[in-house]
């Protein structure tokens, strides 16, 4: 069930870390398209609860560091080992691609941990981005980890979207690629959520975690480096203790 209010303090939170100044009821309003008794209401609330203050008087609502504070209380629960940070930035420096961990949310892929390739052409990703689990080898690196069972249940949540010729919009689509992967030793995505795009990813063991590790960059520079490319995050995974089956 969608619940549009959680949605609209989501979308809030976004909308100030896009514009990184504070904002006024009627400025919110208007560029949320949110009706003005709604926008207060939203306003009012966060400011109360101490997640908005206004920096200076009658100028505006901004977000307070009591984000900053929950979200460390929060990530510091469940950190990523000293290895994994390690691990993405060798990746970006020996590949010279952006790399990049990611977690499963429901049917997505959510990225936790980014470094961006240096190159000025390059793929633009961050933190708390999400990707179609099925469509991404973010995601299906991901689902390499399920039971059948668990496979099978998520799939049958998963509505199939075609955004680029090479998409996968179907469950048996998805679980034949995933045996090729098995097969192939890595998961690929060539272009198969973002025309022009190229991922490679391996599932990544830490503890009981499901997650991911990717190197994604233009196509035109992916294409003839997958086998490479794969083979030295094999070989990253494995000096770093993290290596398991594709």
């Amino acid at each position: 069930m969608f619940v549009r209010q959680a949605a609209h303090v989501l979308d809030l939170l976004e909308y100030f870390a896009t514009t990184r100044r504070p904002a006024t009821l009627s400025e919110v309003s208007e560029q949320m398209g949110w009706p003005r008794s709604s926008t207060f209401n939203i306003l009012y609330t966060l400011s109360e609860k101490g997640f908005l203050y206004e920096p200076k008087a009658r100028q505006g609502y901004y977000p307070s560091p009591r984000w900053l504070a929950l979200a460390q209380v929060i990530i510091d629960a469940q950190p990523l080992p000293a290895d994994v940070y390690t691990l993405v930035s060798e990746l970006t420096a020996e590949t010279g691609e952006t790399a990049l961990v990611a977690a499963s949310a429901g049917v997505n892929a959510i990225f936790v941990h980014v470094v961006e390739s240096p190159a000025a052409i390059k793929y633009v990703a961050h933190v708390g981005h999400r990707v179609p689990i099925t469509a991404s080898a973010s995601g299906r690196a991901i689902l390499s980890q399920y039971s059948p069972r668990e496979l099978s249940q998520l799939l049958r949540r998963v509505k199939f979207e075609r955004t680029t010729d090479t998409t996968l919009v179907s469950i048996e689509e998805v679980e034949a690629e995933l045996k090729r992967a098995i097969e192939r030793g890595y998961h690929k995505n060539p272009a198969g959520n973002v025309p022009d795009l190229y991922g490679v990813s391996l599932p990544l063991a830490i503890e009981t975690r499901r997650l991911a590790v990717t190197v994604a960059g233009p196509s035109y520079r992916m294409e003839g480096r997958v086998d490479e490319i794969a083979q030295i995050m094999k070989a990253a995974l494995k000096r770093h203790g993290l290596e398991t089956k594709a």
